[in-house]
């Protein structure tokens, strides 16, 4: 898609960004409702539904990767485990990471105090419903055309960063204990994610600080999304998170330590990943594939749910400044191996799925340069 059709886009949706096109419904609700059962709107066309016949085997799974050893005070330090994320980033997008820093008491303690918020009443939580200019706060939807099919899943998003935009008013205030513990988190997970964009720039044969640099130095954005998947009564028809790739920088997912759920595209397959005890999923967004010229992968996934359990994960998501251009890097970029990508700012990008919903990779593929 060129620029004059991105722009024709973003002002057609301007007007509706204010409110949602349509009354919420709360999922846990439905959930709650003992449905026999689904709504329409939650069934999605039969080439989207989760079947076994295109599942994986079920000893397949995205890489692990122990990252004991590799940061030092020296720096970077242990070519194996660079190459094992090398690799990763290059064919999967995805990748689990172990012995990553972040203790397991508060790995814990997030997930947990998350799912206890989410135990509270639907009208106890109300206070906190969002809308979709910056769908900060409490919703069920992404996407705002009026009649689109739903994921089975409400949510709760908040920013970390930058710090003008962090606002404790809009976290919620219970469990007791959840403003503090999640912004301790969001301080880890920031850390990690610095190092492992040094990882990733190093990686491409650059200075390790270059994808950081590039993604506006510290004034880089973070902010969170807690998805919560009720009990679904026909699983077999109805998505949690319908396929997209991730449109920001990286993200670090928390898995449920109970359920599996997501699952990840790969050569045309549905692998669902078995999260290693005390791992983060970590995944590459457009943002990273942009700037490496598509060397690095963001890779399409989506969430299966369950009859019999709930599920909680975390979604840590690390982006650019919002209005910084993000374009291919000039190193990586030659006569031979032209930039793919033409500039676009981050808030400019991420129009797209909050105002279209997720949509497979159709927004970064329409993004290519024509040639």
């Amino acid at each position: 898609m060129n620029k004059n059709k991105m722009d024709v886009k973003i002002e057609t949706k301007k007007g509706s960004m204010d409110e949602w096109p349509e009354p919420i419904v709360r999922v846990q609700s439905l959930a709650e409702s003992n449905l026999s059962s689904l709504p329409d709107r939650y069934i999605k066309p039969a080439s989207l539904r989760p079947t076994t016949t295109e599942d994986a085997p079920a000893a397949t799974n995205i890489p692990i990767i122990d990252l004991e050893g590799l940061f030092s005070e020296e720096g970077l330090s242990d070519d194996v485990i660079m190459s094992r994320i090398s690799e990763a980033c290059r064919g999967w997008g995805f990748f689990q990471v172990v012995n990553h820093g972040v203790k397991p008491e508060l790995m814990d303690a997030a997930r947990e105090n998350w799912r206890e918020f989410f135990h509270l009443p639907v009208n106890a939580k109300e206070t906190y419903s969002n809308s979709p200019r910056t769908y900060e706060g409490y919703g069920s939807r992404l996407g705002v055309e009026k009649g689109a099919s739903l994921d089975w899943s409400d949510y709760y998003f908040l920013h970390l960063l930058p710090h003008h935009l962090k606002d404790f008013n809009k976290w919620p205030s219970f469990p007791p204990t959840i403003r503090e513990v999640i912004d301790e988190y969001g301080e880890e997970l920031v850390k990690l994610s610095g190092r492992i964009m040094r990882v990733l720039s190093t990686n491409l044969g650059l200075k390790e600080d270059k994808f950081q640099e590039a993604f506006g130095g510290e004034n880089i954005g973070a902010c969170l999304r807690v998805n919560y998947y009720p009990k679904c009564p026909r699983p077999e028809l109805a998505l949690g998170l319908s396929p997209h790739s991730d449109p920001g920088g990286m993200t670090i997912l928390l898995p449920d330590d109970q359920v599996f759920g997501l699952q990840v595209r790969k050569d045309d397959t549905w692998i669902t990943v078995k999260p290693h005890p005390h791992a983060f999923i970590v995944n590459i967004g457009d943002q990273i594939q942009i700037l490496s010229n598509s060397t690095y992968k963001s890779v399409e996934h989506r969430v299966i749910v369950n009859s019999n359990k709930e599920r909680v994960s975390l979604a840590f998501f690390y982006n650019p400044k919002s209005d910084i251009p993000i374009q291919p890097l000039q190193e990586l970029v030659s006569t031979h191996n032209p930039p793919l990508y033409p500039p676009m700012t981050f808030d400019q990008y991420r129009l797209f799925i909050r105002t279209q919903g997720p949509q497979g990779k159709s927004h970064v593929e329409s993004h290519i340069s024509p040639r």
